[in-house]
């Protein structure tokens, strides 16, 4: 694979192929990331929604299973202050469902959370020392990325507009990921709320790329070897892809989120703040088409989906996150491992014949 006119990735991770598996928070597991990477890729595994024990267990797992460079992604999000008010208000707002469904509305909500990475996320990297540590959301604080670059890890973070990749690059990211408004999950967003001014991921990629040194990876409706080559065509290194490794058995899927990925039409996406607070893009579902996929009585990030959880026991598919990038009607059912090489080798033949 020595032909791709950008080794730069390849160079800096140590890996053969520019396929950099998305770390799909809930959806991934270890055996994703060991595929993915042992295929020669990038395998990544998600600890948002790990606890720093089942953090470990997973690392531990992974290194015994593969000699290869994997990545380990972290949330650096600020935990929002309590408001009771607000919380109230929402759970009022989803009181029709709890009546309709049989759900005990006076029940305590329960918590909905996302780990930020803090000191003791940091000490199980200092044990385990993966080649690759990503962050989503910005940076944490120089301490704490100080002592991750001290492992000898390279640094990414994903970008959503120009501003923000030139942040990550003076603050110490050694490749910046390109997120287009496309791809599915949350945002990266994290110098502005305002979701006008997120980018489609072919006008992003080249305006990054011209505006960093680093490295550019494109990350956004890249479902097959053809937005592999567009992306490097616009001066991508590689590519990070998602949504398309939900269809490999190495992905937990519940069965609604399965079906909706089957099934939805190609335009049944839209950004979403109901189910965390913070914009992330899924297809649509009934609570989502009812509230409106904004809702702005959605508590702050991460705490907005307390309150859907028990919903979530009655009417799974109607109340859950079906995160999905718009390119979802292009995956693909085959293992990790065959996905990671196929992208590689149809993408890099399409980029031959040019």
């Amino acid at each position: 694979m020595s032909q791709w006119p950008d080794t730069r990735i390849l160079d800096l991770f140590r890996i053969e192929l520019p396929i950099i598996q998305a770390p799909l928070a809930g959806a991934t597991t270890s055996a994703m990331v060991i595929a993915a990477s042992n295929a020669g890729g990038l395998g990544s595994m998600p600890a948002a929604m790990l606890s720093i024990e089942q953090l470990r267990e997973e690392l531990k797992t992974i290194r015994q299973h593969t000699q290869r460079p994997f990545n380990v992604n972290f949330f650096c999000h600020q935990p929002p202050p309590p408001d009771e008010q607000r919380a109230r208000d929402w759970k009022n707002l989803l009181e029709p469902y709890y009546r309709e469904l049989g759900v005990d509305f006076d029940a305590p909500t329960p918590v909905s959370n996302r780990a930020p990475f803090d000191n003791a996320a940091c000490e199980v990297l200092e044990e385990f020392r993966p080649e690759v540590v990503s962050f989503h959301f910005g940076l944490p604080e120089k301490s704490l990325l100080d002592r991750v670059k001290a492992t000898g890890a390279k640094i990414l973070s994903s970008a959503t507009t120009v501003e923000e990749a030139v942040w990550l690059e003076q603050h110490g990211c050694d490749a910046i990921i390109a997120m287009g408004y496309e791809a599915g999950g949350h945002r990266g967003m994290f110098l502005s709320n305002d979701l006008s001014s997120q980018v489609g991921t072919f006008a992003l990629v080249p305006q990054i790329v011209d505006a960093v040194n680093v490295p550019v990876i494109a990350a956004g409706g890249i479902g097959d070897a053809r937005g592999v080559a567009a992306a490097f065509l616009l001066g991508a290194s590689a590519v990070q892809v998602g949504t398309a490794y939900l269809f490999t058995p190495e992905a937990k899927v519940s069965a609604s989120h399965q079906k909706a990925l089957r099934t939805a039409k190609e335009s049944e996406t839209a950004i979403t703040n109901i189910f965390t607070g913070r914009p992330a893009r899924g297809i649509l579902n009934r609570v989502m088409r009812e509230l409106g996929p904004m809702c702005d009585k959605a508590p702050a990030f991460p705490l907005a989906g307390g309150a859907l959880m028990p919903l979530r026991t009655k009417g799974e598919a109607d109340f859950s996150n079906l995160w999905a990038g718009q390119a979802f009607t292009l995956g693909v059912e085959m293992t990790s491992a065959e996905l990671t090489r196929r992208l590689a080798e149809e993408g890099l033949a399409k980029l031959v014949r040019q």
